[in-house]
């Protein structure tokens, strides 16, 4: 018997005893859960929503993820791929939707990526004639450029939060310090659960200690029902062209991340995704994110680290993972939950933060690392596309010249440097490499 074999515990189609799928179920879950609640605690952040509403986003957020984990499992028609793939709340939609939101509102949020989701449906349908424009080159440029771009955002939570009265005070750094060092002491000297579950655990020390100093106010938990069952359109849904048009390249660019983490999570079983898997997983990202927009919250994507907790555990049971959807929806209907994670202080989510945004530029290097040649046609696309998405979210006025709506769409990093890796990846022919120097 084969390495890769014997380091399987449960195949896809297996189902371990429930005595057993629970924990692991539940150690997805512990994987995925602050990532999950995340973008909507930054785009509450960046819209300055109140708790309630704060706290209905994360509600929605933990519902969805948890059907569309479902779905990816045990599909209902073409929709999902059979694939043991724990979907949550993707981050990469987080500064282009609160860019929407402060503009136009978060009804218009809601009805644009329920019409943007279409494209990938669209490429999902298409992907075996359409999987050569998206290699692995470009997918790792859009990964660092969302971390890349998120590290401000992370140090500004770290400090306090923009506009805080109390940025940059002893107390807000000391708190986002202590989740930080607890974090790297668990994630690198631990192992197991304390090292798997390392972000939720230093979150939980530092909001204890925030409480110990006053800085959490529990009265919306308190305040918050226990059940509550979710509504479709409770936000509405408001349609414009520009906004749908941004959140399609961002769709487009989502979809790079999820072929990536197919591939990954079949490379557990020692095989290639199946037409039928790619084009269902696809299928089911678009599908699930339309349906997110219809309850109120964010696209869906698939959870880098649930693919890397499935290679390191050899359970690759889709049935464990259908487990991890069943908790989040139960999580879901309950409001508690959600008002909960609102009251996080903003540093002690930034010591996290900054630990997640830092990581999702390091999975974007280790794709690099494992499936691109670094030779020289793949530099400098590999440079050019992250100096481009770089330069034009730091420094945004070097636009001001075009029409407006390229500004709007070329703003955003992930944008910008995406679409400049895409073009150079199909213009700049293969046999134009030359050696890099060493």
């Amino acid at each position: 018997m084969r390495e890769k074999e014997k380091s399987i515990a449960y195949g896809i189609d297996e189902r371990p005893p429930l005595g057993e799928a629970l924990p692991l179920a539940f150690q997805h879950l512990v994987a995925m859960f602050l990532g999950n609640v995340t973008p909507p605690l930054l785009i509450a952040g960046g819209l300055s929503l109140v708790t309630g509403e704060t706290a209905f986003l994360i509600q929605m957020a933990l519902f969805v993820a948890g059907l569309s984990t479902i779905v990816q499992a045990y599909p209902i028609g073409p929709v999902g791929g059979r694939i043991p793939m724990v979907m949550g709340t993707s981050i990469a939609f987080v500064g282009v939707i609160v860019g929407i939101g402060k503009e136009y509102g978060l009804a218009m949020v809601f009805g644009c990526c329920l019409v943007a989701s279409l494209i990938e449906v669209l490429i999902g349908a298409s992907i075996v004639k359409l999987r050569r424009l998206f290699p692995p080159l470009v997918g790792a440029v859009v990964v660092m450029l969302i971390g890349l771009t998120l590290m401000p955002v992370g140090m500004d939570y770290f400090a306090g939060g923009v506009g805080a009265e109390d940025y940059g005070s002893i107390t807000n750094l000391l708190l986002a310090g202590v989740v930080l060092a607890v974090t790297l002491g668990l994630n690198l000297y631990m192992k197991g659960f304390l090292a798997h579950a390392s972000i939720l655990i230093a979150v939980t020390v530092g909001y204890v200690l925030a409480a110990i100093l006053g800085k959490v106010d529990f009265s919306a938990v308190a305040a918050a029902a226990w059940i509550s069952i979710p509504v479709p359109l409770a936000k509405g849904l408001d349609f414009a062209v520009m906004p749908i048009v941004l959140l399609t390249l961002v769709f487009v660019i989502s979809t790079m991340e999820t072929l990536g983490d197919i591939t990954g999570v079949l490379a557990a079983v020692d095989r290639e995704p199946t037409d039928q898997e790619l084009r269902g997983g696809l299928i089911a990202d678009g599908v699930m994110s339309a349906v997110a927009a219809c309850f109120s919250t964010f696209p869906n994507t698939s959870y880098s680290q649930n693919v890397g907790l499935v290679a390191f555990t050899g359970v690759i049971s889709r049935y464990v993972a259908a487990l991890t959807g069943l908790l989040l929806v139960i999580l879901g209907l309950v409001p508690k939950v959600g008002a909960l994670f609102a009251t996080i202080p903003k540093p002690v989510f930034g010591g996290a933060g900054l630990v997640m945004f830092a990581m999702i530029f390091s999975s974007g290097l280790a794709v690099l690392r494992q499936g691109v040649p670094l030779n020289h046609r793949n530099l400098v696309i590999l440079a050019v596309s992250i100096g481009v998405g770089l330069g034009c979210e730091l420094r945004p006025g070097v636009l001001q010249h075009l029409p407006e709506h390229v500004q709007t769409m070329m703003r955003y990093g992930m944008v910008s440097g995406g679409l400049t890796a895409l073009l150079l990846n199909l213009i700049v022919p293969e046999d134009s490499t030359k050696p890099t120097e060493t």
